[in-house]
């Protein structure tokens, strides 16, 4: 009799049961490239869940991972809900006083820390009785491994604590740091992870056996994904880092790999460079083949399709052969992704399939799928998922994706969670043919001009994106006459601009002041409002120096903008951009 998957460590015997591998995880964390059998993971997963048991670990305690992407990190997360404990995992990025914060907060008894700067930042928060342990070996620093060697001397029956964890039962306490405000943590439960990837198994083509992670498992996208590829049969490998995907690709030429919409518009962004530097017939059907992707739909008719055909042998090949030539899906979220994005890719042979969801509804809400996409939405909603337009526009959301509440904040459940089971998002959105679910921005982040209009700074932050020569991008203007934006230049970008035009250029600080930089980019914004109302247009912008970061603090783990903290950051410049525009509007005015 087969396993029933009804909590998420089900999965390793399911996993023997149905799929094992030689390559069951692998990565690159030692310097080499190197994989766990699905036997040697299951073998690893146990001993050090006694391990865990010889130091006193048991149901309800805390147990905290802070690592990057690696095989260790799954071998403590299975590690620790085996016994019924709850996994808190810590952005390695994460600053100091967050992690104190919810070591404390959580009550956290043993961490697993990947390297010995992680263990140092971990020790600083002075945590009587913690017990840290590294993935990583260093001189005088205790060691995972001889963690797990002891369990296996430990005298334990982990069957019946695995039968004493129900599917409702906590998995993992995430704590959201939010982009305003206390991280809270997130309550999420087998049973809201095992829904989650068993109904999103739907988004992958049949085929895929390979898959490329690197995207963090700290976030509950990723790791929710990673669930869903065990229980798929899927081998997974992580990237070293994310400065060496593009090697890590080649190398392990997936069938599929989750991203945010960044990363795929730098990808579009190089090879539109590319295309551009093309001269004479190969440039011509370069630009051919890409207005024929601008236009791509399902169903266009087979004049068209032969067209595509074709432009894929000569012009979309070489794409796909630079994301490994075996791409058969990716699963993009984290934010909004251009339509005219997924239109390209689609056509070139690489669906793309966005979906959308919170920590809070572990995570997928709604994802396009192979048979049931629609551009510019995230999809239909999951089997089991409803989802509600409420009169002021906020998506709500019931089923069995919801979480258990915050730890220890009752008052901040009752605020998100309805009486009716409603879950508010905090997003604005609609329903497309009363099916397909459309974001149009945050609640929050919404602003009213001081003529009362209201403006959707997402929308605006989008548009302006498609500029390979803006990486970050703000749109402000809260109780403001009108809307204005600060922008971070793409500078690899807008030195291969400036070197055309004959400017020089030394640094970020000195180039963002060049009047002819600055007209560019005002050009630019120019261009893009015509797609919008005159009040919510953009009139004035500030260029800045310096890309906003998770380690500035401009950035919260997941990359969405930490607005207060931008707008705090820039306070000055802002105040004198405002002030500039009333004076010039006087003075014209005499």
């Amino acid at each position: 009799m087969s396993t029933t998957v009804t909590r998420v460590f089900d999965l390793l015997q399911h996993s023997l049961e149905k799929f094992p591998q030689e390559a069951f995880l692998t990565d690159k964390a030692t310097g080499k490239w190197r994989s766990f059998s699905t036997q040697q993971f299951c073998e690893a997963v146990d001993s050090l869940s006694k391990g865990l048991l010889g130091l006193g670990v048991t149901k309800g305690s805390k147990v905290a991972v802070m690592s990057a992407n690696r095989i260790e990190w799954n071998i403590t997360d299975f590690a620790i809900s085996q016994i019924g404990a709850f996994q808190v995992p810590l952005y390695p990025t994460l600053p100091e006083h967050d992690v104190n914060f919810i070591l404390r907060d959580a009550g956290v008894s043993v961490v697993f820390a990947a390297t010995a700067d992680l263990h140092a930042k971990i020790a600083q928060a002075g945590v009587e009785g913690l017990q840290i342990y590294t993935f990583d070996a260093a001189p005088g620093l205790k060691n995972w491994e001889t963690l797990a060697a002891q369990g296996r001397d430990v005298s334990a029956d982990l069957q019946q604590l695995r039968n004493a964890v129900t599917p409702e039962d906590v998995l993992t306490l995430i704590y959201t740091s939010g982009t305003t405000g206390t991280p809270k943590g997130v309550m999420l439960t087998h049973n809201n992870l095992v829904q989650n990837f068993l109904n999103s198994a739907i988004i992958l083509p049949a085929g895929i056996r390979t898959a490329l992670s690197f995207l963090p498992l700290s976030h509950i996208f990723e790791r929710m994904v990673i669930y869903l590829y065990i229980y798929s049969g899927i081998s997974v490998a992580y990237a070293e880092s994310m400065d060496t995907i593009v090697a890590d690709i080649q190398y392990t030429k997936p069938d599929v790999f989750t991203t945010v919409p960044r990363l795929l518009e730098k990808v579009y962004d190089k090879i539109m460079e590319k295309g551009k530097a093309l001269s004479g017939a190969k440039r011509g059907i370069f630009f051919w083949s890409l207005a024929l992707a601008n236009a791509f739909d399902f169903r266009k008719g087979r004049w068209y399709d032969l067209r595509l055909a074709l432009a894929r042998k000569l012009v979309f090949k070489k794409w796909q052969e630079a994301l490994g030539g075996n791409i058969r899906a990716i699963i993009s979220g984290g934010a909004a992704l251009n339509p005219k994005l997924a239109r390209i890719f689609w056509a070139a042979g690489l669906p793309v399939f966005e979906g959308y969801g919170l920590t809070e509804t572990s995570p997928v809400i709604a994802v396009n799928r192979p048979d049931e996409t629609m551009f510019g939405t995230v999809g239909p909603a999951l089997n089991g998922v409803e989802i509600k337009i409420a009169a002021d526009g906020e998506i709500l959301t019931r089923g069995h994706h919801i979480m258990k509440g915050y730890y220890n904040r009752p008052e901040l459940t009752a605020e998100a969670l309805d009486a009716e089971g409603w879950f508010h998002t905090g997003d604005i959105g609609e329903l497309v043919d009363q099916k397909y679910l459309k974001i149009t921005d945050r609640k929050k982040e919404m602003f009213k001009t001081a003529g009362g209009k209201y403006v959707a700074p997402q929308l605006l932050e989008n548009k302006f994106k498609e500029s390979p020569l803006i990486e970050q991008v703000m749109v402000i203007g809260e109780n403001r006459k009108f809307p204005s934006a600060l922008i971070v230049p793409a500078f690899e970008a807008l030195k291969n601009w400036c070197a055309k035009k004959g400017i020089s250029y030394q640094n970020s600080a000195q180039i963002i002041a060049n009047e002819q930089v600055k007209a560019r980019y005002e050009e630019l914004i120019a261009d893009y409002n015509k797609e919008f109302g005159r009040w919510e247009q953009v009139k004035q912008i500030i260029l800045l120096p310096k890309e906003w970061s998770i380690e500035g603090g401009e950035l919260t783990p997941k990359l969405s903008l930490k607005r207060k903290v931008i707008l705090e950051k820039n306070k000055a410049n802002i105040e004198k951009l405002y002030e500039d525009a009333e004076r010039s509007k006087g003075a014209a005015n005499h």
